[in-house]
C-alpha cells in the first residue's frame, strides 16, 4: 500500500474509534456498559444489529464464495424477513417486560436454574468459537500488506479489539457502528463499480452478467430439494428461517444490541430494518465476488491467491514443480479471454450454436485451470502438512490491492477492519454480560454493587478476549471462514432456539424435561454433523423441533418422575 493508503486506512480507524470512545465515556454501571442505558434510536438499533452480523468475514470470505461458488450462498438468508416477523412479535416484548440483561435471564424464570446455565453455557461456547474467527479475518489482511506472520497480526489485531472494547463497552460498539454501516455501504459501491471500469472497454455490465450466467456463477436461486445440498431455496428458507430466528432471538451478541432501543418500537423498528436491507446488502456483496470472476476472465488470476502459501513453496525444493504448473496456468488464461470474447460476439449476433460452443470451451478452461489449481495445492501439502489448501478468503483482498487506486485502496481495507472491529467487539461484550449476569452475579458474587459487576465485566472481557485470539491463532484450518463460522453456530443454535420456543408455546413442560431433552437434542445435531448425513443448515431445523418433541415427550411420559 501506498502512503496515501495508510493514510486514508489510519485516518479513518482513528476518527471512528475516537467518536466512539468519546460518546461511550462515563459509564459507571453494567447498564450502562452492557446495554447503552437503553437510550438509542431505532436507526442506531438497526445499523448495530447488520453491523454485528456484517463482520470483517463478510467482505473477506463472501466475494471468495460466489468467486468460487457463484451466487447461491445469498439464499442462506432467505429466511430472515421471516425471523424478524416472529422476533418482534414474540422475543422482544417478553425480554423487555421481563428487564433482563441476557436472553437466558428468562430462562431461569420459567424454567430452573439448570436449563439456564445449561443454555448460557450453550451460548458462550459457540460464540467465543465463532468471535476467534471473526478475529483470524483481519489479521489475514494485515499479514497480506505488511508480509509478516499472521501469528503476530492476530496478536495485533485482537490486543486492540479487547482494549477497545474494555474502555468502551456496548456504547461504544452501538456509536461506532452507526458511521462504520454508512462508509460500508459507500465502499460496496464504489468497489462494485471499480470491478466493473476496469473490465474492457469492450465488456460492459450486462456483459459481464452474460459471461457470468453461462458460467454458472449467477445460480442465486435454486429449487431443487436435496438435504446434502448446502445452498438452496428450501435450505434457505426452512433452515435459514431457524438459524436466523436462533441467532437474532438467542444469541446474546444480537440480543444485546436490540435491547439498547429505547423502547419496544424502536427495537422492533431496527430489526424491521435489518430483515429489509440485509438481503439486497449481501446480494451486492455476492454480485462483486461474481464480477471479480469476470474481471479474471480477462485478467490472470494468481494461481493461488494466498500469498504466504505461495512464497513457502516458492522457497522449497518444489519450486520449479510449481512453475511449471504456474505457467500452464498463464497459458489456461490466455484460452479463456479468447473464449470469452467470442461468447460475447455469438451472444451480440444472437448466434445459438456460436454461445453453446464457446460457452462449452470457456466451462472446459474452467475445468483445466482447477485442475491446474488442485495440483498446486497437492504440491503445497506435500511441502509443508500443514499448509491452508483454501484460498477463497484471499480473493477479493488480492483484488482490492493490486488492481484498486491508491487511496480507495486504504479505504477498503479500513471498511474491512471497521467489520471486524465491531463485530468482535460485540461478541467479546455478548460473552462478558452473559458470563457476569448468568454465572458471576449468581455462582460467585451475589451481594456485589454497581462498581464491583462494572470491574468484572471489564476482567471477563480481557478473559474471553484472550481466549479468542487462542481460536484464531487456529482458525486457518477451517476454509471459507463465513461458511465455517455458520457452520460453527449450527451446531447449536438448534438446540438453543428449542429451548427458548418450548419455554414461549409449551406452557406446560418444565425445567427438568427441557434439561434433558436438550443434552440429547445436541448431542444429536453434533453426531448428524460428524457423520455428513445432511447440509448444515437442516442442523437448525432439526435441532429445535427434536427438542421441542423430546422435551413434550419426556414431561409427558415421566410426568411422576419430573418435580420441574
Amino acid at each position: 500500500m501506498s502512503i496515501l493508503d495508510w493514510a486514508v486506512l489510519g485516518l479513518t480507524l482513528l476518527c471512528i474509534v475516537s467518536y466512539g470512545l468519546w460518546k461511550s465515556r462515563g459509564a459507571k454501571n453494567i447498564e450502562g456498559y452492557l446495554l447503552a442505558d437503553k437510550e438509542l434510536p431505532w436507526y442506531q438499533v438497526g445499523l448495530s444489529v447488520m453491523a454485528t452480523q456484517a463482520s470483517a468475514i463478510t467482505f473477506l470470505s463472501a466475494p471468495g464464495q460466489a468467486y468460487s461458488d457463484g451466487l447461491r450462498f445469498v439464499q442462506f438468508y432467505f429466511g430472515l424477513p421471516l425471523a424478524m416477523v416472529v422476533l418482534c412479535q414474540t422475543f422482544i416484548p417478553i425480554f423487555r417486560t421481563l428487564n433482563v440483561y441476557t436472553a437466558y435471564e428468562y430462562l431461569e424464570k420459567r424454567f430452573d436454574s439448570k436449563t439456564r446455565s445449561l443454555t448460557a453455557f450453550l451460548f458462550l461456547l459457540q460464540r467465543g468459537l465463532s468471535t476467534g474467527i471473526t478475529i483470524y479475518a483481519p489479521s489475514i489482511i494485515l499479514s497480506t500488506i505488511l508480509n509478516i506472520d499472521i501469528t503476530y497480526t492476530t496478536l495485533f489485531t485482537g490486543g486492540i479489539v479487547i482494549l477497545y472494547t474494555v474502555y468502551g463497552g456496548t456504547k461504544a460498539v452501538s456509536y461506532t457502528q452507526m458511521f462504520q454501516m454508512g462508509i460500508i455501504f459507500t465502499g460496496l459501491f464504489i468497489a462494485g463499480y471499480m470491478v466493473v471500469h476496469l473490465l474492457p472497454a469492450h465488456v460492459g455490465f450486462i456483459d459481464a452478467l452474460h459471461i457470468a450466467g453461462k458460467m454458472n456463477k449467477l445460480n442465486a436461486i435454486d429449487t431443487t430439494f436435496d438435504l446434502n445440498n448446502r445452498y438452496n431455496i428450501w435450505s434457505g428458507i426452512i433452515g435459514g428461517f431457524f438459524l436466523q430466528l436462533s441467532y437474532f432471538g438467542t444469541d446474546q451478541s444480537q440480543v444485546g444490541r436490540y435491547l439498547t432501543g429505547k423502547s419496544t418500537t424502536e427495537s422492533r423498528l431496527g430489526l424491521v430494518m435489518n430483515g429489509l436491507v440485509k438481503i439486497p446488502m449481501q446480494f451486492l456483496i455476492l454480485l462483486i465476488g461474481t464480477l471479480v470472476f469476470v474481471f479474471y476472465q480477462y485478467n490472470t488470476p494468481p494461481l493461488f491467491f494466498n500469498p504466504t502459501e505461495v512464497a513457502r513453496i516458492e522457497q522449497s525444493s518444489y519450486n520449479i514443480q510449481y512453475k511449471d504448473i504456474e505457467q500452464k496456468h498463464q497459458e489456461a488464461h490466455a484460452q479463456k479471454q479468447i473464449h470469452a470474447d467470442q461468447l460475447l460476439q455469438a451472444i451480440d449476433r444472437q448466434e445459438e450454436k456460436g454461445v453453446d460452443e464457446a460457452q462449452k470451451q470457456l466451462l472446459q478452461d474452467e475445468q483445466r485451470t482447477t485442475l491446474l489449481k488442485s495440483k498446486a495445492v497437492a504440491l503445497m501439502q506435500k511441502n509443508n502438512i500443514k499448509s491452508d489448501p483454501n484460498d477463497t478468503n484471499y480473493v477479493f483482498l488480492s483484488f482490492v490491492t493490486h488492481y484498486l487506486p491508491h487511496g480507495l485502496i486504504g479505504l477498503l481495507i479500513a471498511i474491512i477492519l471497521l467489520a471486524s472491529m465491531g463485530s468482535t467487539a460485540s461478541g467479546m461484550n455478548s460473552l462478558a454480560s452473559t458470563t457476569v449476569v448468568d454465572f458471576y452475579k449468581r455462582f460467585v458474587n451475589t451481594a456485589g454493587d454497581a462498581s464491583t459487576y462494572l470491574a468484572a465485566s471489564r476482567w471477563y472481557t480481557v478473559g474471553w478476549g484472550i481466549f479468542c485470539i487462542g481460536i484464531a491463532l487456529y482458525a486457518s484450518k477451517l476454509g471459507n471462514l463465513i461458511e465455517a463460522v455458520n457452520i460453527l453456530g449450527s451446531l447449536f443454535y438448534g438446540t438453543i432456539l428449542g429451548i427458548f420456543l418450548v419455554a414461549f408455546y409449551l406452557k406446560k413442560v418444565k425445567g427438568t424435561a427441557v434439561f434433558y431433552a436438550a443434552l440429547i437434542t445436541e448431542a444429536f445435531v453434533v453426531c448428524v454433523w460428524l457423520t455428513d448425513l445432511m447440509a448444515f443448515l437442516w442442523l437448525n431445523a432439526i435441532g429445535c423441533l427434536l427438542l421441542m418433541a423430546l422435551a413434550s415427550a419426556i414431561q409427558t411420559f415421566c410426568k411422576s418422575s419430573l418435580k420441574k
